[in-house]
C-alpha cells in the first residue's frame, strides 16, 4: 500500500476500436496466448462461455415509440445507494497480467465513468490503494467499492480478509460461492498458463498461503498406497456451506452478496438467511461447463424471490442492449468482467474508460429507442417474445 494516490499511465487508444468485438480482436493480437487463455477462455469445451454471449443476443427488443423522454436519466437505487447507471465492474483477478497498471488503471476508469467496482480477493493492487483512488475526488463523487471474498481454508483467515475490507471502508462483501475449486480449463492447460511468481494477491499478503481456487491439474497425485482423502484431493472439504454463510453474516456489519447463484432454491435460501442480495452468475463459463446461460437462468430466479429482493447478473454482457435486456428480465444492475480486461489490454485506464463510455452510450441509446426515460421504465414488456418463454424447469435443467 502506498501513501499517495497511485496514478496510471496515459496510453493512446489504438485506432479502430469502436465496438466490443474490436477490443477483443486487439486483445487476442496483443496478449500472449497463455494470458489470453486465462482472461478470455472458459471451462472444458466452453459451451457455457459461448452460451452466455448467445443468449443475450437472441433476446429480441420490443420498443415503444412516442413516449415522453424529457428529463431522462440512468440513475438507479441499489440497496440504498444511488448508482449513476446500473453497471458495476466485476471482480477480475491479476489484472496486471493484462496491463502494468492493472487495477490502478481500472479504478481510475471507474472513477472517471462513475461506475462501481468490485475488487477481487486476488487483486494485484491493495484494497487500500483502490479506495484512495475512488475517493480522490471526494466522498460525494466516489463510486461504490465492494470487496469480493473467496472463502479461505479457515474461518479465522476468512475473517482477517473481512476485517481488512471493513478497515478499507468497502461498502459490501461479495462472497463467491460457485468456485470452491477451479474449473477444468483445458485452454489454460494447453497454453501452459501459470500466474507468474512476481504476481501475488495483495489482499492475502501476510496471511498463510492458501490458494483461493487452486488448479487441480497442478496438485500432485495421491500416493497409490494411501486411501482417498475426499473429493478433489481434499480441497472440497474446505468449501463453504450455508452454515458458513450464516456465520459470515453474524461476523460483519457489511452487506453480504452471494455471487454464483444459478438455482432458484439457492436464491430462496440466500434471501431467507439474510444475504443482502444475490448475483446470478456462472463465473463467466470458467468453472462448470454446460451450465445454462445467465440470461436463461435470470427470469426463474427473479420469480423465485420477492420482487424487491436485489439481484445482479453477469456473464456474456458485451453491449448496451445486453444491459437493457438484463434489467428487463428482472436484474437491478449488471456486472461486466471481460470487457474491462479488453479495454485494459488495449490502453490501460484509457481503454477501460473507452469501454465503459461505449457501453453507457449504447445503453442510453437503447433506452431512448425503446421509449424508456428511466431505468424504472424498463420491464419484460420490452422484450419480444415475452420473457416468460425463457423460464426454465429447475428439475429438468439443473
Amino acid at each position: 500500500m502506498t501513501a499517495s494516490i497511485p496514478l496510471p499511465r496515459i496510453d493512446a487508444l489504438p485506432p479502430g476500436l469502436v465496438a466490443p468485438a474490436d477490443f477483443e480482436r486487439h486483445a487476442l493480437a496483443t496478449l500472449d496466448r497463455a494470458t489470453a487463455a486465462y482472461f478470455l477462455g472458459g471451462a472444458a469445451d466452453q459451451h457455457t462461455l459461448r452460451a452466455n454471449y448467445r443468449a443475450w443476443s437472441e433476446l429480441q427488443l420490443r420498443p415503444r415509440v412516442l413516449r415522453p423522454l424529457a428529463g431522462g436519466h440512468t440513475r438507479t437505487l441499489l440497496s440504498g445507494r444511488t448508482l449513476d447507471w446500473p453497471v458495476l465492474l466485476a471482480p477480475v483477478a491479476h489484472q496486471r497480467l493484462a496491463h502494468p497498471d492493472g487495477e490502478i488503471a481500472t479504478a481510475h476508469a471507474a472513477l472517471a465513468c462513475a461506475t462501481g467496482m468490485v475488487l477481487s480477493t486476488q487483486s494485484s493492487v491493495a484494497v487500500e490503494d483502490i479506495h484512495a483512488i475512488l475517493h480522490s475526488e471526494g466522498a460525494d463523487n466516489a463510486p461504490l467499492l465492494w470487496f469480493q471474498l473467496y472463502w479461505q481454508h479457515s474461518r479465522s483467515r476468512t475473517l482477517a480478509l473481512v476485517r481488512r475490507a471493513e478497515a478499507a471502508s468497502c461498502e459490501a462483501l461479495v462472497l463467491t460461492v460457485d468456485a470452491p475449486v477451479q474449473g477444468v480449463r483445458d485452454l489454460e492447460r494447453r497454453t501452459g498458463f501459470r500466474v507468474p511468481t512476481e504476481f501475488f494477491a495483495h489482499q492475502t499478503d501476510g496471511l498463510q498461503a492458501s490458494p483461493a481456487s487452486p488448479h487441480l491439474h497442478a496438485l500432485p497425485a495421491a500416493p497409490a498406497d494411501h486411501p482417498p482423502i475426499g473429493l478433489c484431493q481434499g480441497l472440497a472439504a474446505q468449501a463453504p456451506d450455508w452454515d458458513d454463510v450464516q456465520w459470515l453474516l453474524q461476523h460483519t456489519q457489511l452487506p453480504v452478496w452471494l455471487k454464483g447463484i444459478t438455482h432458484t432454491e439457492d436464491a430462496q435460501l440466500a434471501r431467507e438467511l439474510g444475504a443482502t442480495g444475490i448475483i446470478v452468475s456462472n463465473h463467466g463459463g470458467r468453472t462448470l461447463d454446460t451450465l445454462p446461460a445467465t440470461a436463461t437462468l435470470l427470469p426463474a430466479i427473479r420469480s423465485a424471490v420477492d420482487s424487491d429482493y436485489p439481484i445482479l447478473v453477469d456473464g456474456g454482457i458485451r453491449r448496451g442492449t445486453d444491459i437493457f435486456k438484463a434489467l428487463a428480465l428482472g436484474a437491478n444492475a449488471v456486472l461486466i468482467g471481460r470487457p474491462q480486461i479488453l479495454g485494459l489490454a488495449a490502453a490501460g485506464a484509457v481503454g477501460v474508460t473507452s469501454v465503459l463510455r461505449l457501453l453507457r452510450d449504447e445503453f442510453e441509446a437503447c433506452m431512448t429507442l425503446c421509449g424508456c426515460a428511466s431505468v424504472a421504465d424498463i420491464g419484460p414488456g420490452h422484450l419480444f417474445p415475452s420473457a416468460k418463454s425463457f423460464l426454465i424447469d429447475n428439475d429438468s435443467h439443473l
